[in-house]
């Protein structure tokens, strides 16, 4: 078994994907990678310093904190729905996926988590865990056998069992998690067939996609440099009126044709039905790397792309921009995230290392982009940008250099300077999860239990191996109040003196 990993993980070294928004580089001669391993090698301390002294404050950073090995990578991680709430723990499902080297097919995983409830877990709890281990939070519960790497995972908000899936392929595939059946990842297994299949896109559409608050809405890009939207009810609706479809049990609006059983193994997903766009829009000079709905409009959307541009859209006013800003950023944008609480206030990430916000009343300056506030504090490029759904001016952003940085807007300009504590952190930037020792590809924030995140990280370049997923919430001490705050400590004061005078 033990050479058997070991075989697999050399195997993905060699098959490495892209990360997102990179384009692949020529292939270097020796010298040059000789060069890169000498680099890497003077590098990786440092790496392992800094993740040593993340480690050992652990127990006071965090209420709680997972820890899960993951034999394949993952590129994407999303919460599903919750499923049971108990007294010290909640359950709930999660949504990641296994990319391979082709030993084994990739797959789309449905895991059950116990999220451990604030203030329940113990420091030394938290503090004690192998990087190398499973998580025993964190169980398999089906398995779905992809059609492609799975490059993003996105849910239904209005029916969080269905989730769409992009692969390297134009089509956008929509799952039904639940009427799914369970498949084993052997070799040469077949695959499984999607519930829907969204057509339109004319070249690979690999990261770019959203899913719409409001309405069962679809929106992707690619590398065509289109943006496209769809609605699977349009699917529904003309399923309906056909007499040969029926609706799959469980399904909640997927539609499935008669004589046809959801996700039984075939090569072709032709035998999924299909949906064709409500709209393809034209504006980008280059790959579509994101996308996002409003969340106040079904028909507003904006997207960013490797032409450094961030485009605003209308679907009632036509399939052209209604704003671009030309030079959003200095590189490559790779994410963008439009605030739920505030929708004026747009979030961009890129290839430049950094995160702007941009204000929509107020996008431009002579047609290039005018930011409202530029966040640097990343040393890489910036992957995922999402804003928190439980405080309007925080947000989280991960990048290429290992960490996950929370922000808070708010506290922008308003730093308070105190003796003795570092002040050369980035305005804005108020907690950073360095638990993982590689580029952090993709996190969630979890709608139903404040504060908590999953994140992934793509391990593959220092550790040889696949991916680590860590499910974490930061200690509530740090992002309430300080008043408030304080006057908990204070509680405590006569205790920890005790305490102290006994030792």
């Amino acid at each position: 078994m033990e050479a058997q990993s070991q075989q697999q993980q050399q195997q993905i070294g060699v098959k490495k994907k892209e990360t997102r928004g990179r384009k692949p580089k020529p292939k270097d001669d020796k010298k040059d990678e000789q060069q890169a391993k000498m680099k890497k090698a003077q590098q990786q301390p440092s790496v392992d310093d800094k993740y040593s002294q993340w480690k050992s404050l652990v127990p006071v950073l965090y209420d709680w904190l997972a820890n899960h090995n993951l034999v394949w990578p993952s590129l994407s991680c999303r919460w599903g729905p919750q499923l049971e709430q108990a007294t010290y723990k909640n359950r709930q499902r999660l949504y990641l996926s296994e990319q391979t080297d082709g030993s084994v097919p990739n797959t789309l995983v449905i895991a059950n988590c116990e999220v451990v409830k604030p203030r329940v877990a113990a420091a030394e709890h938290i503090s004690q865990f192998n990087e190398e281990a499973r998580s025993p939070f964190v169980k398999k519960y089906k398995t779905i056998i992809h059609p492609g790497e799975v490059n993003r995972i996105r849910e239904l908000p209005q029916n969080t069992k269905i989730v769409a899936t992009h692969t390297d392929s134009p089509d956008v595939l929509i799952w039904d998690v639940e009427a799914q059946p369970n498949r084993h990842a052997v070799f040469g297994a077949t695959n499984s067939r999607p519930d829907l299949i969204l057509t339109g896109h004319q070249d690979n559409a690999e990261f770019a996609l959203a899913m719409c608050p409001t309405e069962p809405y679809v929106l992707s890009g690619g590398k065509d440099k289109s943006v496209v939207l769809w609605s699977i009810q349009d699917h529904i609706s003309a399923a309906a009126a056909d007499p040969g479809a029926t609706k799959s049990p469980g399904s909640g609006g997927s539609i499935i044709k008669q004589n046809s059983k959801p996700g039984e193994g075939n090569d072709k997903t032709a035998d999924s039905p299909s949906v064709a766009p409500r709209g393809i829009y034209h504006g980008h000079e280059d790959t579509v790397e994101d996308v996002t709905f409003c969340p106040s409009s079904a028909q507003e959307f904006c997207s960013v792309g490797d032409d450094s541009c961030l485009i605003l859209w209308d679907a009632r006013v036509g399939t052209s921009p209604v704003v671009k800003v030309e030079k959003a950023h200095n590189a490559d944008l790779h994410c963008v995230d439009w605030n739920p609480h505030d929708d004026n206030l747009i979030l961009t990430g890129s290839a430049d290392n950094s995160v702007r916000m941009f204000d929509r009343r107020n996008l431009t300056s002579d047609g290039v982009g005018a930011p409202i506030h530029k966040f640097e504090g990343h040393k890489a490029a910036v992957l995922c940008v999402q804003w928190s759904p439980d405080k309007s001016s925080v947000f989280g952003s991960s990048a290429e250099d290992g960490l996950l940085n929370i922000w808070d807007y708010d506290k922008v300009g308003k730093k308070v300077e105190r003796a003795g504590r570092n002040t050369s952190s980035p305005p804005g930037l108020f907690f950073q999860h360095a638990g993982h020792r590689d580029k952090v590809v993709d996190f969630h924030w979890n709608a139903s239990d404040p504060w908590t995140v999953v994140s992934v990280s793509d391990d593959c370049d220092t550790t040889g191996g696949g991916g680590t997923l860590q499910i974490w919430r930061m200690s509530d001490l740090i992002y309430r109040p300080e008043d408030e705050v304080l006057a908990e400590l204070e509680k405590f004061k006569s205790h920890v003196v005790a305490c102290a005078s006994k030792a």
